[in-house]
């Protein structure tokens, strides 16, 4: 298997370089709540104005409603002023669930489906979008789709992105993949990509992009029933949080401080992508991200058993 890559191991010829905080585009497909569709433009716009450039949406979000919007946001501005991520995987149609679409034909689909939405003819990344069940066909059949497309220059580059640590580790090995995504696997709050993942893509010259940094939102909020893996927080993950916010507390840190600057830490980690349904949630996370926090919080959090020894920091 071929991995483009130079003597030093660093990466060449994967598209455009990525910036360090990137704006998930599920929160204004109404992930959470209704979004005002001019807010959501808002949204967009103030995060490209900040330099958060890195844009990442799915048709799975909302059923093609983030790709919408993110599209209408976008109709106005200059194409090489952003990057713009996608997905495939899943098949939508209004007022029915996402369906498994990992075959050829269904990347082809899905990509139209979503060049409609968003009103472009290209992509900078398209990730294999939470391929767990259906690992073997997305070896199979979607990724030679994808580079097939990356080959026309359809594709700048081709990613994965799941929540999963180990079975995106097993992907990077069966495949080659220019970037992956992993979700809430690499946080503050639980840092299993650390062992496998995260090494075997310095290994390989694969760019990280760490996503769900706020694990669903607790970090942002710890407090009983808030979300947590898009459910109800267990009360053994609660404590944990809890006990994280209480030491960021006591440095007269914000825990969303923490969270923010940890994953990005890491040298395989390029982009840190922060959902968010308003302008003012992007300035805030753009603030926090800028934040200069105290080595003395890194070692507490240490000496409390809740990051890594290993785990690089700030």
């Amino acid at each position: 298997m071929k991995h483009r890559r130079v003597a030093d191991g660093s990466v060449r010829g994967r598209g455009l370089p990525l910036p360090d905080l990137g704006l998930g585009c599920a929160p204004i497909g109404d992930l959470y709540a209704a979004v005002d569709p001019e807010v959501a433009a808002a949204t967009v716009h103030t995060a490209l104005a900040l330099g958060s450039t890195l844009l990442d949406t799915a048709p799975k979000y909302g059923n093609g409603l983030s790709e919408q919007r993110l599209g209408q946001a976008l109709a106005s501005l200059d194409r090489n002023s952003y990057q713009l991520a996608t997905k495939v995987g899943w098949s939508v149609t209004e007022n029915r669930p996402p369906e498994p679409a990992f075959s050829a034909d269904g990347v082809l689909r899905s990509l139209e489906g979503s060049m409609r939405r968003l009103g472009t003819d290209r992509f900078d990344i398209v990730h294999v979008h939470d391929p767990d069940d259906h690992l073997d066909q997305a070896v199979a059949e979607t990724m030679p789709a994808l580079e097939r497309l990356r080959d026309e220059g359809v594709i700048g580059t081709i990613g994965a992105g799941m929540n999963s640590d180990r079975l995106l580790a097993d992907l990077v090995r069966r495949t080659d993949l220019d970037r992956v995504l992993i979700a809430g696997r690499y946080t503050l709050l639980e840092q299993g990509a650390r062992s496998a993942l995260l090494p075997l893509c310095l290994e390989r010259g694969i760019e990280v992009i760490a996503a769900g940094v706020f694990n669903s939102g607790l970090l942002a909020d710890p407090r009983p029933g808030a979300p947590y893996n898009y459910r109800p927080v267990p009360d053994e993950i609660l404590a944990r949080a809890l006990r994280l916010k209480e030491i960021c507390t006591r440095h007269e840190i914000p825990l969303r401080a923490a969270a923010l600057q940890f994953p990005a830490a890491h040298p395989a980690v390029r982009t840190v992508l922060i959902g968010a349904a308003h302008p003012d949630e992007v300035a805030d996370n753009v603030a926090l991200a800028e934040m200069r926090l105290p080595s003395a919080l890194w070692s507490e959090l240490r000496e409390a058993g809740l990051i890594d020894a290993a785990s690089p920091v700030p």
